[in-house]
């Protein structure tokens, strides 16, 4: 079981990806999270991406695609995974096809005012990365270390408007990619979480 996730920023792939992984027992691959832990470690890769993550861009395919390879043979990745936030242009979905097979791609569909508002309140921890939104989290403190939260630069509105922009220039075209493979399929996510999880779950469970 091999997935790929689609959708604009703050449609809401990272919370179904979790729990469709956890639910299928399949591993969750998540560009973001990978590079932000990159980007905290300070390590070299980290610190090449920082910048053009922070201003609202793509990092280079070659960098991606290479941390993206080395990840889908790792151990855990016998069973299935799924990938959430890759690939987000046309060459990295070929570059994709010369690594494995996809058995489907779920296009998680918001609109863009939607999106401005869920992006715009998250918070994140300065200590232990969690996350957080001001809608059901109010305090300024980390529930589970204390440390203090921040909004990071790529959730600020003027750059949410422009992460938007980038996905509909270069991210937008996936979706006719694997329309045309016959592996799309397009998901309403301006509903509760509980019912697009539903609704993504009957689909996997239909391969």
């Amino acid at each position: 079981m091999k997935l790929v996730f689609l959708g604009p920023p703050g449609a809401g792939k990272g919370t179904q990806a979790e729990k469709i992984c956890e639910y299928f027992g399949i591993a969750h691959i998540s560009t973001g999270d990978m590079l932000r832990r990159e980007m905290r470690e300070g390590t070299e890769l980290g610190n090449a991406a920082k910048a053009v993550i922070e201003a609202g861009g793509l990092v280079s395919d070659d960098i991606i695609i290479g941390m993206v390879k080395n990840r889908v043979n790792e151990p855990d990745c016998e069973n299935g995974f799924l990938l959430d936030g890759f690939p987000r242009t046309i060459a990295q979905a070929e570059a994709l096809e010369g690594i494995t097979a996809v058995d489907m791609a779920v296009n998680i569909d918001v609109p863009a005012e939607v999106l401005v508002d869920r992006i715009s309140g998250r918070r994140m921890c300065s200590g232990c990365g969690a996350g957080y939104h001001i809608s059901k989290y109010t305090k300024d403190t980390c529930e589970k270390c204390g440390a203090p939260l921040y909004i990071r630069d790529d959730d600020k509105p003027e750059t949410v408007l422009n992460r938007i922009s980038v996905y509909n220039d270069k991210t937008q075209p996936l979706i006719d990619f694997y329309d045309n493979k016959g592996l799309l399929k397009n998901v309403d996510g301006n509903r509760t979480p509980e019912e697009v999880l539903a609704d993504i779950k009957a689909l996997v469970e239909s391969i």
